[in-house]
């Protein structure tokens, strides 16, 4: 039985004999030769996933004027962004929309901009203290300017997401882009079998502390995402059928690059952030080799109707990501188109990267320092008027 630790695979990648294969080449290995041989010979497994991630946004400290001033509103490019913190720190988060040009430009076009290294407007107001008394100002402000500014989305990296389809008789205009009425089209967001969390689906190997590829630079799951929720159904392989496990993520914005994050608009939905993700999964046993051996026909996900705005929407089945990629998928006996919204380009080009980093000895891997849930269950938000609940 093989047995490997991240130090014993580390001394490798520091020798220049590590084995890494991408998620997509390790497959035919795993077929060909069985789970026990391909963890004999591979070391590290690398993903990728680049697509839509709502959940994310920076932190910026501006440093001090004279006169200092403690900044309790905040605008970058007239977007708002949250100013209580300390007196120059504040929180810009991708979604939010600008005041003058609305969903044409938002949080995530700030970030963008940041990274691509243009000036960005800061105007900031105050009610003005005795040790912060200059009471507004307005200013340019680049990342080379900037003391920090990191990266940090509380939601990142989806364990499988859910498809979205329309049986209405209108558009609608969702954050699973625009579906069209009378099943005009079935979008989805998942790279399948590039995808980190599908590699590694019992959280094994990915943790609090583990080091990953994040925007074209190396950054850190800081914690468990918002609404992960691992006890979500499993097929019998362990990968999740729909929403599971997420990732909160960090990473030092300056070192980024806007190959690997890009702003975007949804019609008449608002902004969001494409990020670039790749997490390497160690190749630590058998079991390990056998969850990186995943197929796209091995990962289902379900169908949800969108025209119903409720909590819990209408279902029209499970289809896997063979299914889906292949341009179509059947609904009542009708072919229906289907669009991913995340990159498989993006997801290869993210998951050979690392590859390379990890070869050329510039990335090791880091065991991590707390493992993630694996048992929780997401709670829905119920509304309640003095203490009764209304449903």
């Amino acid at each position: 039985m093989v047995q490997k630790t991240f130090a014993e695979i580390n001394e490798k990648i520091k020798a220049g004999k590590a084995v890494v294969l991408t998620a997509e080449e390790v497959i035919p290995l795993v077929e060909e030769k069985g789970p026990e041989k391909v963890a004999e010979e591979v070391d590290v497994v690398t993903t990728g996933t680049f697509g839509p991630m709502c959940s994310s946004g920076a932190f910026l400290n501006f440093g001090h004027a004279d006169p200092p001033i403690r900044m309790s509103k905040v605008w970058l490019n007239d977007v708002p962004a949250y100013g209580g913190l300390a007196a120059v720190d504040a929180y810009i988060g991708a979604t939010e929309l600008s005041e003058t040009k609305g969903m044409a430009y938002g949080g995530a076009h700030v970030i963008e901009d940041l990274i691509a290294g243009k000036p960005v407007l800061l105007r900031a107001s105050s009610y003005g203290t005795d040790c912060y008394p200059n009471r507004a100002i307005e200013t340019y402000i680049t990342k080379d300017s900037l003391n920090q500014a990191y990266l940090f989305n509380p939601r990142n990296a989806y364990q499988n997401y859910a498809a979205a389809v329309n049986s209405g008789n209108r558009t609608l205009y969702t954050y699973m882009g625009t579906l069209l009425p009378r099943f005009g089209n079935v979008t989805y967001s998942s790279a399948g079998e590039l995808s980190p969390l599908i590699n590694d689906p019992c959280f094994r190997t990915v943790g609090v502390g583990t080091r990953i590829f994040l925007g074209g630079a190396q950054g850190y799951v800081a914690w468990e995402g918002t609404q992960h929720n691992p006890s979500a159904p499993r097929g019998p392989n362990g990968v999740p059928l729909g929403a599971a496990g997420t990732l909160a993520l960090i990473g030092d914005l300056k070192k980024m690059d806007t190959a690997f994050i890009r702003a975007a608009r949804f019609h008449n939905y608002g902004t969001t952030l494409f990020v670039g993700v790749g997490i390497p999964i160690p190749i630590l046993d058998a079991e390990m080799a056998r969850f990186v051996g995943v197929k796209n026909e091995d990962i289902y996900t379900s169908i949800f109707d969108y025209s119903v705005p409720k909590r819990s929407r209408p279902t029209y089945g499970q289809v896997n990501y063979a299914q889906l990629r292949q341009g179509y998928v059947q609904i009542n006996g009708k072919e229906v188109p289907t669009a991913p919204l995340s990159s498989l380009k993006k997801a290869r080009e993210i998951a050979a990267a690392l590859k390379a980093w990890i070869q050329q000895g510039e990335f090791l891997l880091q065991e991590p320092v707390q493992l993630l849930p694996r048992e929780q269950t997401q709670k829905p938000l119920e509304i309640r008027t003095e203490g009764v609940t209304v449903r």
